[in-house]
Protein backbone atom coordinates (compact mmCIF):
# COMPACT_ATOMS: atom_id res chain seq x y z
CA UNK A 1 0.00 0.00 0.00
CA UNK A 2 1.48 3.38 -0.92
CA UNK A 3 1.04 6.51 1.17
CA UNK A 4 0.55 9.70 -0.84
CA UNK A 5 -1.72 11.67 1.48
CA UNK A 6 -4.76 13.06 -0.36
CA UNK A 7 -3.61 12.01 -3.82
CA UNK A 8 -6.07 12.65 -6.60
CA UNK A 9 -4.02 11.95 -9.70
CA UNK A 10 -5.14 8.95 -11.74
CA UNK A 11 -1.53 8.23 -12.70
CA UNK A 12 -0.62 7.86 -9.03
CA UNK A 13 -3.40 5.32 -8.54
CA UNK A 14 -2.12 3.43 -11.55
CA UNK A 15 1.31 3.27 -9.97
CA UNK A 16 -0.19 1.84 -6.79
CA UNK A 17 -2.33 -0.82 -8.41
CA UNK A 18 0.07 -2.22 -11.02
CA UNK A 19 3.31 -4.22 -10.74
CA UNK A 20 5.30 -1.06 -11.50
CA UNK A 21 5.58 -0.24 -7.80
CA UNK A 22 7.09 -3.64 -7.07
CA UNK A 23 9.46 -3.19 -10.01
CA UNK A 24 10.59 0.15 -8.66
CA UNK A 25 11.28 -1.30 -5.22
CA UNK A 26 13.37 -4.05 -6.82
CA UNK A 27 15.31 -1.50 -8.93
CA UNK A 28 15.97 0.68 -5.91
CA UNK A 29 17.19 -2.19 -3.74
CA UNK A 30 19.48 -3.34 -6.54
CA UNK A 31 21.01 0.13 -6.88
CA UNK A 32 21.38 0.30 -3.10
CA UNK A 33 23.17 -3.03 -2.94
CA UNK A 34 25.63 -1.98 -5.65
CA UNK A 35 26.55 1.67 -4.93
CA UNK A 36 29.18 3.48 -6.97
CA UNK A 37 31.09 6.70 -6.36
CA UNK A 38 31.04 9.73 -8.64
CA UNK A 39 32.24 9.11 -12.22
CA UNK A 40 32.48 5.40 -11.36
CA UNK A 41 28.76 4.69 -11.90
CA UNK A 42 29.40 2.20 -14.71
CA UNK A 43 27.09 -0.54 -13.47
CA UNK A 44 24.42 1.96 -12.46
CA UNK A 45 24.45 3.82 -15.77
CA UNK A 46 24.44 0.55 -17.74
CA UNK A 47 21.38 -0.61 -15.80
CA UNK A 48 19.65 2.76 -16.29
CA UNK A 49 20.34 2.63 -20.04
CA UNK A 50 19.10 -0.96 -20.24
CA UNK A 51 15.83 -0.11 -18.53
CA UNK A 52 15.21 3.02 -20.60
CA UNK A 53 15.78 1.06 -23.81
CA UNK A 54 13.35 -1.62 -22.63
CA UNK A 55 10.71 1.14 -22.21
CA UNK A 56 11.22 2.18 -25.84
CA UNK A 57 13.04 5.42 -24.96
CA UNK A 58 15.99 6.62 -27.06
CA UNK A 59 19.16 6.38 -24.95
CA UNK A 60 22.43 8.31 -25.07
CA UNK A 61 25.29 7.19 -22.83
CA UNK A 62 28.65 8.54 -21.67
CA UNK A 63 27.35 12.11 -21.40
CA UNK A 64 29.84 13.88 -19.17
CA UNK A 65 31.53 10.57 -18.37
CA UNK A 66 29.01 8.13 -16.91
CA UNK A 67 25.88 10.24 -17.44
CA UNK A 68 22.84 8.86 -19.28
CA UNK A 69 20.17 10.79 -21.20
CA UNK A 70 16.89 9.30 -22.33
CA UNK A 71 14.70 11.11 -24.85
CA UNK A 72 10.97 10.53 -25.26
CA UNK A 73 9.92 12.42 -28.39
CA UNK A 74 6.21 12.91 -29.06
CA UNK A 75 6.54 15.37 -31.94
CA UNK A 76 6.36 19.15 -31.96
CA UNK A 77 5.58 20.90 -28.70
CA UNK A 78 7.25 22.01 -25.47
CA UNK A 79 10.26 20.20 -24.05
CA UNK A 80 11.06 19.48 -20.40
CA UNK A 81 14.12 18.07 -18.64
CA UNK A 82 13.91 15.86 -15.55
CA UNK A 83 17.11 15.19 -13.61
CA UNK A 84 18.11 12.49 -11.12
CA UNK A 85 21.53 11.85 -9.59
CA UNK A 86 23.16 8.39 -9.45
CA UNK A 87 26.30 8.50 -7.25
CA UNK A 88 26.86 7.15 -3.75
CA UNK A 89 29.10 8.23 -0.86
CA UNK A 90 32.33 6.87 0.70
CA UNK A 91 30.56 5.73 3.89
CA UNK A 92 30.50 2.30 5.54
CA UNK A 93 26.82 1.30 5.75
CA UNK A 94 25.39 0.45 9.19
CA UNK A 95 21.75 -0.36 8.41
CA UNK A 96 21.75 -4.19 8.54
CA UNK A 97 19.17 -4.12 5.73
CA UNK A 98 18.78 -7.25 3.59
CA UNK A 99 19.73 -5.13 0.57
CA UNK A 100 22.62 -3.30 2.28
CA UNK A 101 25.67 -2.28 0.29
CA UNK A 102 27.93 -5.09 -0.85
CA UNK A 103 30.72 -2.61 -1.69
CA UNK A 104 32.98 -2.02 1.28
CA UNK A 105 33.06 1.60 2.38
CA UNK A 106 30.50 2.83 -0.17
CA UNK A 107 26.76 3.35 0.37
CA UNK A 108 23.74 5.24 -0.89
CA UNK A 109 23.50 7.52 2.14
CA UNK A 110 21.78 10.41 0.33
CA UNK A 111 18.96 8.65 -1.53
CA UNK A 112 20.30 8.91 -5.06
CA UNK A 113 19.25 5.27 -5.53
CA UNK A 114 15.69 6.43 -4.87
CA UNK A 115 15.98 9.51 -7.07
CA UNK A 116 17.17 7.35 -9.98
CA UNK A 117 14.38 4.85 -9.40
CA UNK A 118 11.62 7.47 -9.22
CA UNK A 119 12.68 8.90 -12.56
CA UNK A 120 12.88 5.43 -14.12
CA UNK A 121 9.35 4.68 -12.89
CA UNK A 122 8.06 7.88 -14.44
CA UNK A 123 9.92 7.14 -17.67
CA UNK A 124 8.29 3.72 -17.96
CA UNK A 125 4.85 5.18 -17.33
CA UNK A 126 5.30 8.14 -19.66
CA UNK A 127 6.58 5.92 -22.47
CA UNK A 128 3.02 4.56 -22.75
CA UNK A 129 1.35 8.02 -22.63
CA UNK A 130 0.55 8.44 -26.33
CA UNK A 131 -1.39 11.70 -25.89
CA UNK A 132 1.64 13.72 -24.81
CA UNK A 133 2.86 16.26 -27.35
CA UNK A 134 6.45 17.43 -27.10
CA UNK A 135 9.65 16.00 -25.68
CA UNK A 136 10.81 14.72 -22.30
CA UNK A 137 14.54 14.53 -21.61
CA UNK A 138 15.43 12.19 -18.73
CA UNK A 139 18.80 13.21 -17.26
CA UNK A 140 20.65 10.70 -15.08
CA UNK A 141 23.63 12.59 -13.68
CA UNK A 142 26.89 11.28 -12.22
CA UNK A 143 28.96 12.76 -9.43
CA UNK A 144 26.57 15.14 -7.71
CA UNK A 145 28.23 14.79 -4.32
CA UNK A 146 31.47 16.50 -5.34
CA UNK A 147 29.76 19.05 -7.59
CA UNK A 148 31.38 17.94 -10.83
CA UNK A 149 28.70 15.86 -12.58
CA UNK A 150 26.33 18.57 -13.76
CA UNK A 151 29.20 20.67 -15.11
CA UNK A 152 30.62 17.64 -16.90
CA UNK A 153 27.31 16.95 -18.63
CA UNK A 154 26.88 20.61 -19.54
CA UNK A 155 30.42 20.79 -20.88
CA UNK A 156 29.59 17.73 -22.98
CA UNK A 157 26.79 19.69 -24.64
CA UNK A 158 23.83 18.46 -22.59
CA UNK A 159 21.42 21.24 -23.55
CA UNK A 160 22.98 21.87 -26.96
CA UNK A 161 22.28 18.27 -27.89
CA UNK A 162 19.04 17.90 -25.92
CA UNK A 163 17.49 21.38 -25.59
CA UNK A 164 14.68 21.88 -23.08
CA UNK A 165 12.43 24.79 -22.14
CA UNK A 166 12.53 24.05 -18.41
CA UNK A 167 14.34 21.59 -16.16
CA UNK A 168 13.40 20.12 -12.77
CA UNK A 169 15.12 18.24 -9.96
CA UNK A 170 14.04 16.42 -6.79
CA UNK A 171 15.75 15.58 -3.52
CA UNK A 172 14.30 13.58 -0.65
CA UNK A 173 14.29 15.25 2.76
CA UNK A 174 14.38 13.26 6.02
CA UNK A 175 12.27 14.84 8.74
CA UNK A 176 9.52 15.86 6.32
CA UNK A 177 6.55 13.47 6.07
CA UNK A 178 5.92 11.53 2.89
CA UNK A 179 3.33 13.56 1.01
CA UNK A 180 5.02 16.89 1.78
CA UNK A 181 6.83 19.04 -0.79
CA UNK A 182 8.82 22.25 -0.38
CA UNK A 183 10.25 24.74 -2.85
CA UNK A 184 10.73 28.48 -3.35
CA UNK A 185 11.45 30.99 -6.08
CA UNK A 186 14.96 32.44 -5.97
CA UNK A 187 17.78 30.92 -3.94
CA UNK A 188 16.78 27.39 -2.91
CA UNK A 189 20.15 26.02 -1.80
CA UNK A 190 23.45 27.66 -0.96
CA UNK A 191 26.81 27.89 -2.62
CA UNK A 192 29.63 25.92 -1.06
CA UNK A 193 33.23 27.14 -0.96
CA UNK A 194 36.08 25.01 0.35
CA UNK A 195 38.91 26.95 1.95
CA UNK A 196 42.42 26.09 3.10
CA UNK A 197 44.58 28.44 5.18
CA UNK A 198 48.27 27.60 5.63
CA UNK A 199 50.08 29.42 8.43
CA UNK A 200 53.86 29.60 8.12
CA UNK A 201 55.18 30.53 11.57
CA UNK A 202 58.36 29.64 13.52
CA UNK A 203 58.33 26.53 15.65
CA UNK A 204 60.46 25.90 18.71
CA UNK A 205 60.75 24.30 22.13
CA UNK A 206 57.58 24.21 24.21
CA UNK A 207 59.54 25.60 27.15
CA UNK A 208 60.83 28.57 25.12
CA UNK A 209 57.78 30.01 23.30
CA UNK A 210 59.31 33.49 23.17
CA UNK A 211 61.99 32.27 20.76
CA UNK A 212 59.48 31.32 18.01
CA UNK A 213 55.94 32.00 16.88
CA UNK A 214 53.50 29.25 17.78
CA UNK A 215 51.40 28.32 14.72
CA UNK A 216 48.65 26.97 16.98
CA UNK A 217 48.22 30.36 18.67
CA UNK A 218 48.04 32.12 15.31
CA UNK A 219 45.69 29.49 13.88
CA UNK A 220 43.41 29.59 16.93
CA UNK A 221 43.06 33.36 16.61
CA UNK A 222 42.17 32.92 12.94
CA UNK A 223 39.52 30.30 13.80
CA UNK A 224 38.01 32.54 16.46
CA UNK A 225 37.93 35.61 14.23
CA UNK A 226 36.48 33.79 11.23
CA UNK A 227 33.30 33.42 13.27
CA UNK A 228 32.90 37.20 13.22
CA UNK A 229 32.42 37.19 9.45
CA UNK A 230 28.83 36.04 9.74
CA UNK A 231 28.06 37.57 13.14
CA UNK A 232 29.62 41.01 12.61
CA UNK A 233 30.64 41.59 8.99
CA UNK A 234 27.63 40.39 6.98
CA UNK A 235 24.26 42.08 6.80
CA UNK A 236 22.13 40.15 9.35
CA UNK A 237 19.49 39.72 6.64
CA UNK A 238 21.90 37.69 4.54
CA UNK A 239 22.48 34.01 5.18
CA UNK A 240 25.98 32.64 5.51
CA UNK A 241 27.91 29.93 7.33
CA UNK A 242 31.68 29.65 7.92
CA UNK A 243 32.91 26.42 9.50
CA UNK A 244 36.49 25.35 10.22
CA UNK A 245 36.45 21.56 10.06
CA UNK A 246 40.17 20.63 10.21
CA UNK A 247 43.15 21.98 12.15
CA UNK A 248 46.50 20.27 11.51
CA UNK A 249 49.98 21.20 12.77
CA UNK A 250 53.49 19.76 12.72
CA UNK A 251 53.84 20.11 16.49
CA UNK A 252 54.65 17.36 18.99
CA UNK A 253 54.34 16.92 22.75
CA UNK A 254 57.18 19.30 23.53
CA UNK A 255 57.56 20.98 20.13
CA UNK A 256 55.70 24.14 19.22
CA UNK A 257 54.49 23.88 15.63
CA UNK A 258 55.81 26.11 12.91
CA UNK A 259 53.13 25.14 10.39
CA UNK A 260 49.35 24.95 10.68
CA UNK A 261 46.69 24.07 8.14
CA UNK A 262 43.07 25.12 8.61
CA UNK A 263 40.43 23.70 6.28
CA UNK A 264 36.74 24.35 6.17
CA UNK A 265 33.56 25.15 4.39
CA UNK A 266 31.60 28.34 3.70
CA UNK A 267 27.97 28.61 2.56
CA UNK A 268 26.05 31.54 1.08
CA UNK A 269 22.78 32.14 -0.75
CA UNK A 270 24.08 34.78 -3.16
CA UNK A 271 27.33 35.23 -5.09
CA UNK A 272 27.78 38.64 -3.43
CA UNK A 273 27.61 37.10 0.04
CA UNK A 274 30.06 34.40 -0.97
CA UNK A 275 32.44 37.07 -2.31
CA UNK A 276 32.09 39.05 0.93
CA UNK A 277 32.96 35.96 3.00
CA UNK A 278 36.09 35.39 0.92
CA UNK A 279 37.11 39.05 1.16
CA UNK A 280 36.75 39.19 4.95
CA UNK A 281 38.48 35.83 5.38
CA UNK A 282 41.53 37.04 3.49
CA UNK A 283 41.47 40.32 5.43
CA UNK A 284 41.32 38.54 8.81
CA UNK A 285 44.12 36.11 7.95
CA UNK A 286 46.35 38.93 6.67
CA UNK A 287 45.74 41.07 9.76
CA UNK A 288 46.42 38.32 12.31
CA UNK A 289 49.52 36.97 10.62
CA UNK A 290 50.92 40.47 10.14
CA UNK A 291 50.44 41.17 13.84
CA UNK A 292 52.50 38.06 14.66
CA UNK A 293 55.12 38.70 12.00
CA UNK A 294 54.42 35.49 10.08
CA UNK A 295 52.91 34.60 6.71
CA UNK A 296 49.90 32.67 5.49
CA UNK A 297 48.24 31.65 2.24
CA UNK A 298 44.51 31.35 1.60
CA UNK A 299 42.87 29.16 -1.03
CA UNK A 300 39.14 29.68 -1.54
CA UNK A 301 37.42 27.44 -4.10
CA UNK A 302 33.68 27.80 -4.80
CA UNK A 303 32.67 24.26 -5.71
CA UNK A 304 28.88 24.81 -5.81
CA UNK A 305 27.00 27.94 -6.80
CA UNK A 306 23.56 28.71 -5.27
CA UNK A 307 20.61 26.84 -6.75
CA UNK A 308 18.25 29.52 -8.03
CA UNK A 309 14.70 28.51 -8.91
CA UNK A 310 12.89 30.35 -11.71
CA UNK A 311 9.49 31.75 -10.61
CA UNK A 312 7.47 30.22 -13.46
CA UNK A 313 9.07 26.82 -12.98
CA UNK A 314 8.22 27.01 -9.27
CA UNK A 315 4.61 27.81 -10.16
CA UNK A 316 4.38 24.75 -12.40
CA UNK A 317 6.09 22.53 -9.83
CA UNK A 318 3.88 23.74 -6.98
CA UNK A 319 0.62 23.23 -8.86
CA UNK A 320 1.75 19.79 -10.00
CA UNK A 321 2.62 18.89 -6.40
CA UNK A 322 -0.68 20.24 -5.06
CA UNK A 323 -2.61 17.93 -7.36
CA UNK A 324 -0.95 15.06 -5.45
CA UNK A 325 -0.03 16.18 -1.97
CA UNK A 326 -1.84 17.86 0.91
CA UNK A 327 1.25 19.61 2.29
CA UNK A 328 2.98 21.84 -0.28
CA UNK A 329 5.07 24.86 0.72
CA UNK A 330 6.02 26.97 -2.29
CA UNK A 331 7.75 29.64 -0.18
CA UNK A 332 9.92 27.54 2.10
CA UNK A 333 13.01 28.85 3.80
CA UNK A 334 16.18 28.50 1.71
CA UNK A 335 18.48 25.63 2.63
CA UNK A 336 22.14 26.08 3.46
CA UNK A 337 23.22 22.75 1.98
CA UNK A 338 24.45 22.70 -1.62
CA UNK A 339 23.38 20.96 -4.83
CA UNK A 340 25.03 20.83 -8.21
CA UNK A 341 21.63 21.04 -9.86
CA UNK A 342 22.58 24.70 -9.40
CA UNK A 343 24.67 24.54 -12.58
CA UNK A 344 21.77 23.01 -14.52
CA UNK A 345 19.30 25.64 -13.25
CA UNK A 346 21.81 28.35 -14.21
CA UNK A 347 21.84 27.04 -17.79
CA UNK A 348 18.05 26.58 -18.21
CA UNK A 349 15.16 27.96 -16.09
CA UNK A 350 14.25 25.33 -13.55
CA UNK A 351 13.00 24.31 -10.14
CA UNK A 352 14.61 22.13 -7.48
CA UNK A 353 12.25 20.87 -4.79
CA UNK A 354 12.26 18.67 -1.71
CA UNK A 355 9.98 15.69 -1.09
CA UNK A 356 9.50 14.29 2.42
CA UNK A 357 11.30 11.00 3.13
CA UNK A 358 9.54 10.45 6.46
CA UNK A 359 9.14 12.35 9.73
CA UNK A 360 9.93 9.58 12.22
CA UNK A 361 12.06 6.48 12.64
CA UNK A 362 14.77 5.30 10.28
CA UNK A 363 13.55 7.45 7.39
CA UNK A 364 14.09 10.60 9.42
CA UNK A 365 17.80 9.83 9.87
CA UNK A 366 20.00 12.60 8.44
CA UNK A 367 21.33 12.48 4.91
CA UNK A 368 24.94 11.23 4.76
CA UNK A 369 24.55 9.17 7.95
CA UNK A 370 25.64 5.53 7.96
CA UNK A 371 22.16 4.33 9.04
CA UNK A 372 20.14 6.42 6.55
CA UNK A 373 17.87 4.68 4.03
CA UNK A 374 15.62 6.04 1.29
CA UNK A 375 11.94 5.40 2.00
CA UNK A 376 10.33 3.01 -0.50
CA UNK A 377 6.98 4.65 0.28
CA UNK A 378 8.28 7.74 -1.53
CA UNK A 379 8.82 5.90 -4.83
CA UNK A 380 5.20 6.07 -5.95
CA UNK A 381 4.56 9.71 -4.93
CA UNK A 382 7.85 10.81 -6.47
CA UNK A 383 7.22 9.06 -9.78
CA UNK A 384 3.63 10.26 -9.86
CA UNK A 385 4.86 13.82 -9.31
CA UNK A 386 7.17 13.52 -12.31
CA UNK A 387 4.26 12.28 -14.42
CA UNK A 388 1.97 15.09 -13.33
CA UNK A 389 4.71 17.66 -13.94
CA UNK A 390 5.27 16.41 -17.49
CA UNK A 391 1.54 16.55 -18.15
CA UNK A 392 1.52 20.17 -17.02
CA UNK A 393 4.61 21.13 -18.98
CA UNK A 394 3.43 19.43 -22.17
CA UNK A 395 -0.04 20.88 -21.94
CA UNK A 396 -1.97 17.78 -20.90
CA UNK A 397 -3.10 19.35 -17.62
CA UNK A 398 -4.24 22.86 -16.79
CA UNK A 399 -1.88 24.97 -14.74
Amino acid sequence: MCHIGRACLLAAMDFCTTPLREEMVAWRHDFHTHPELGFEETRTSARVAELLESFGITVHTQIGGTGVVGVLDRGSGPSVGLRADMDALPIHEQTNLPYASETEGVMHACGHDGHTTMLLGAAKYLATAERLKGRVVFIFQPNEEHGFGAKAMLDDGLFDRFPVDQVFGIHNMPGMPVGAAAMRAGAMTASEALFEIRVHARGGHAALPHMGVDAITVGAQIVDNLQTIVSRKLNPGLNGVVSVTEFETDGRRNVLPGQAILRGDARALTPDTNAAIEHHMRQIVAGITQAHGVEATVEYDTAFIPTTNAPHAVQVAAKSARSLFSDVDDACEPKLFSEDFSHIAAAVPGCFLLLGNGATGAHARPLHSADYDFNDDLLVPGSAYWVRLVEHCLGEADV
